[in-house]
């Protein structure tokens, strides 16, 4: 081949890349629009016997005493081992210990006290709402890069692969049928578990400094140039004091090597990172929940209430302590509907819903126990690893 024909060779490719690589991002820009086809009085029906439900009993739709509690007990799952490390010199061991602790204690945080905060969930007032998703920011977090992925990619688009951005394809591993299949997959059902374990590690390390520069990219972040700066700015300034205080101090205030310490800081988010993974992932990777494709103009033809509940699954609703720990997450589909109702309120508005979409023919998705629901979750994994399109949750969302 002369160098005239590999050079042509090498453009021809490069510029099928290019085509390809603009072919998506024009699609991830793609606007999606909910299209009632039906013309369905379900959310309408539900949202009022909701709101009924509050009236009748005279009750806020916002925390109460027990959220209260939870609050208290979250942060001090996480703080009262960090001040033991702090102050009791305890060995190596005590400090992984305590380090473990403060894992269960950080997931608590994100699923109780900051998610209903920064749902505006927690209060009526926005500056007590806004007091509260701070406890996100000390423990390695930003809020705002976390609204825009949660609040306004994940609860609009779910499941829709490239904009649900939790559902995308990361690194080997694959959640939706839409995703792209490599066969190095058929083996995600053995290290899936290994990359759920570094996922708040990621969080409190790279993914926030990632996702300022994508959401600016992409036009999620509408902000001034200035603004840009200051946000910047704030996320390095938080950054810094939580590396500061989870692993300066200890390496400089104890009788620890910083390898010691590292190793306490790795098992915190080993912790955390499992939990916070397999909760969100019993909720809309099972068996089931589906994955819509939108059609070429961007439409989703079902009514946005109905298309979450077609995309999100409930779990554990009777185990108390499951649902008092992961922050009523075991009812997603709840939480879906009415992101701006306290958590705590979700085991007495789940048969409202239930009743609701069982008259209107709508289902209402569940699994009875944890361990169903993981187990749920890990045929999902290995079908999806194998590129099987056979099973429920895959052909539902491509038919």
């Amino acid at each position: 081949m002369t160098i005239f024909a590999r050079l042509k060779k090498c453009i021809l490719i490069n510029l099928h890349k290019f085509l390809i690589v603009h072919l998506q991002n024009q699609l991830m820009k793609q606007k999606i629009k909910f299209t009632n086809k039906d013309k369905t009085q379900f959310f309408s029906t539900l949202k009022e016997r909701v709101d009924n439900y509050f009236i009748e009993n005279n009750i806020s739709q916002h925390a109460d005493i027990t959220m209260v509690f939870k609050t208290i007990f979250m942060l001090s799952l996480y703080f009262v081992p960090y001040i033991l490390i702090m102050t009791q010199g305890y060995s190596v061991m005590g400090m992984w210990v305590c380090s473990g602790v403060m894992g269960l204690g950080l997931a608590g945080i994100g699923m109780s006290v900051m998610h209903d905060a920064n749902h505006s969930a927690y209060s009526a007032s926005e500056r007590i709402n806004k007091f509260l998703s701070f406890s996100l920011t000390i423990v390695g977090g930003d809020n705002k890069n976390w609204k825009t992925q949660h609040n306004v990619l994940h609860h609009t688009y779910t499941n829709i692969y490239e904009h649900d951005r939790d559902i995308d394809n990361k690194v080997i591993m694959r959640f939706s049928p839409a995703g792209e299949y490599k066969k190095i997959q058929k083996f995600q059902i053995v290290y899936v578990f290994l990359f759920y374990s570094i996922m708040s590690l990621y969080w409190t390390t790279a993914k926030d400094f990632i996702q300022y520069f994508e959401f600016i990219k992409e036009g999620h972040n509408r902000e001034s140039k200035t603004d840009r700066i200051k946000t910047l700015a704030n996320i390095i300034v938080w950054k810094l004091v939580y590396w500061g205080y989870i692993i300066v101090l200890p390496t400089l205030l104890l009788d620890l090597s910083i390898w010691q310490v590292l190793l306490g800081f790795l098992t915190l988010h080993v912790v955390a990172g499992l939990i916070l993974s397999i909760v969100f992932q019993l909720a809309h990777v099972v068996e089931d929940t589906t994955f819509p494709v939108p059609d070429k103009t961007g439409n989703i033809e079902n009514e946005w209430a109905i298309h979450q509940l077609n995309t999100t699954a409930d779990f554990a609703k009777d185990n108390w302590l499951i649902t008092f720990y992961v922050g009523g997450l075991n009812y997603q589909a709840i939480h879906h509907l009415f992101p701006r109702v306290c958590h705590v309120h979700y085991p007495k508005i789940a048969p409202i819903v239930e009743q609701t979409a069982k008259e209107f023919d709508v289902p209402y998705l569940y699994n009875e126990s944890f361990v169903s629901a993981f187990l749920s979750h890990l045929r999902v994994i290995s079908k999806l690893g194998r590129n099987e399109t056979t099973f429920t949750a895959i052909a539902n969302s491509m038919g």
